[in-house]
């Protein structure tokens, strides 16, 4: 008997070559309202669950997380780039309905003083404050009695857990002001004009008589910039690792803390500088002048972005809010004034001081300080993105010296008043946002956690090139500046490059190169781009409504004739 042959069987549809599991277009995910329901669910008693699927989220809640806008339509493009789009929406609006959903466990919101019976709230002073608060809140208000070495300028960190402050005659000390723990206090020898924290907590820029010096958390010298010299004020913007210095030459410098070179050296022209902020918004720094007015500046121009004439003698003090919408100035003529940056640059309301304010100083809810004299004054608006009013004080405080220095505290209702008699910490309710985001200003990060926020906001760092007015101007298209340099290439090659080619047929062999095949083809594809011309012009036609045909009437074969 012979043996029964072996065989191998192999199912029909078994292909030999590998097929990617990766699907090339893009997967849109669906909508939450498109998703199919599972159906009732029920508990392992069997009873039907009453509130079936996700809970609902107010539209008002997930309109305010919503970054991109609905109303306009996607624009005519491929069918590749529209799915990516339409992939882009539908990811945006899911983190917008989770954003919306884990609000709810903000564990602090917002607060006023508010007075009783109509009570008047700027006779309440600092001592009634902290005997109604809780221990915790009471701890933050003190006084530093500091004479010998003052008038003090200070500074927050932007985690609002450090605080750094310089006397005129040398001091210099930086503290964890809420343990009281101090991390270093040095004497410099020599005049201390304007401190600043650089990016985190250990690096301290202190701008000194004759030139700019850094150090570090424990008081050690670490450079010595004599390229900036005789500094009157800093500013630090921490998205671009930007030192801006201004000093008593006129001059506005740019340097790079990241990389230790200066970006841009900028002549403003206008004498001694003595007055500077930065805009939270978009980073521009503004430039109070002894004629009145405010430049606004950019390292990427030689020329300031605008000029606003804010009082008729010099201005002694800028402010802007942290959503970048809000301007105050005080100047020689007692006036303190806010002006809306929103294109317009006009004043909102203005009021008469009696002394005039030299110190101004935005809180993160929109709160604006102001100092004049020994006095400091705070008034309170609706909200965080309206405008202070400017009718009556929100809180009073009479200091034991002339104000120097102003600053509230990022993430706590404090405000920072340096003066002649020392440092001053006063409580201000409302002034702060009360959550903080752990990701980037978290106020309780280890050291490790500290390293690695620098690591990756090093990695995210901004451009100097990218500070502008309007920072949503960088996604759009200079259709002007398109044009003109179309124009300026067509007059210099004599030709537009970017015009398509007329159809060339490649050469065939075996006799299909002959001139009328070539004149077929060229016909051929002369043909289809006349269809997409005339399929495109269609589409942008608006589509007739058909007539209404009376109810019972029998088609005719004449109906595809009507127009």
């Amino acid at each position: 008997m012979s043996r029964p042959r072996k065989t191998n069987f192999r199912p029909k549809n078994t292909h030999s070559t590998k097929k990617s599991r990766i699907s090339k277009k893009p997967q849109v995910p669906k909508k939450p309202w498109e998703r199919r329901s599972p159906g009732p669910q029920r508990s392992l008693s069997g009873a039907q669950d009453p509130f079936a699927g996700p809970a609902p989220v107010p539209v008002a809640v997930v309109q305010k997380f919503c970054r991109i806008d609905k109303s306009k339509k996607l624009p005519r493009s491929e069918t590749k780039i529209r799915s990516r789009l339409e992939a882009a929406e539908a990811q945006e609006e899911e983190i917008s309905v989770k954003a919306a959903r884990s609000e709810l466990l903000l564990a602090e919101e917002p607060g006023f003083l508010e007075g009783e019976n109509g009570e008047d709230t700027a006779k309440i002073c600092q001592a009634d404050i902290v005997e109604a608060v809780d221990i915790a809140s009471a701890a933050k208000h003190f006084d530093l009695n500091l004479r010998q070495f003052g008038p003090y300028r200070l500074n927050y960190s932007r985690t609002g857990r450090h605080l750094a402050f310089g006397g005129r005659r040398g001091h210099v000390a930086a503290l964890d002001w809420v343990t009281k723990k101090l991390m270093c206090e040095i004497n410099v020898m020599e005049a201390v004009r304007d401190i600043r924290f650089l990016h985190s907590e250990a690096l301290l820029a202190v701008a000194q008589n004759r030139w700019l010096h850094i150090y570090d958390n424990q008081g050690i010298e670490l450079h010595c910039i004599r390229r900036c010299d005789r500094i009157t004020r800093l500013e630090f913007l921490p998205f671009h690792f930007l030192l801006a210095t201004a000093s008593e030459t006129g001059f506005l410098t740019y340097l790079d803390v990241s990389v230790g070179k200066i970006v841009a050296a900028l002549n403003a022209r206008a004498g001694r500088l003595n007055i500077m902020t930065q805009n939270p918004y978009n980073a521009v720094i503004h430039l109070g002048h002894s004629n009145g007015t405010v430049s606004l500046w950019s390292p990427a121009m030689k020329e300031p972005l605008a000029k606003i004439l804010c009082h008729r003698g010099a201005v002694r003090a800028v402010a802007v809010d942290s959503t970048g919408t809000h301007m105050a100035t005080s100047g020689l003529d007692h006036q303190l004034k806010i002006f809306d940056l929103r294109g317009t640059f006009q004043p909102l309301s203005a009021r008469t001081l009696p002394q005039g304010a030299g110190h101004l100083a935005f809180s993160q809810r929109g709160l604006l300080a102001a100092g004049t004299g020994d006095v400091v004054n705070i008034w309170a608006g609706q909200g965080k993105a309206s405008p202070p009013s400017l009718e009556q004080p929100y809180l009073t405080h009479r200091l034991s010296g002339h104000v120097h220095g102003l600053q509230f505290c990022p993430f706590e209702d404090v405000l920072g008043v340096g003066h002649s008699g020392g440092i001053t910490s006063m409580l201000a309710p409302g002034a702060a946002e009360p959550n903080f985001d752990g990701l980037e200003s978290n106020p309780y990060r280890s050291r490790k956690q500290r390293q690695e926020w620098e690591v990756k906001a090093l990695l995210e760092k901004v451009p100097a090139e990218l500070i502008c007015l309007d920072p949503r101007a960088l996604a759009e298209v200079d259709v002007i500046s398109l044009e003109q340099e179309k124009k300026e290439r067509l007059e210099r090659l004599g030709y537009d490059p970017g015009t398509k080619p007329p159809f060339q047929p490649k050469p065939k062999q075996k006799g299909r190169s002959s001139t009328a095949s070539l004149v077929k083809r060229k016909r051929k594809v002369m043909d289809e781009e006349h269809r997409d011309k005339v399929r495109q012009s269609l589409e942008q036609q608006p589509q007739k409504q058909e007539k209404a045909k009376p109810m019972g009437a029998r088609p005719s074969a004449l109906d595809r004739f009507v127009r």
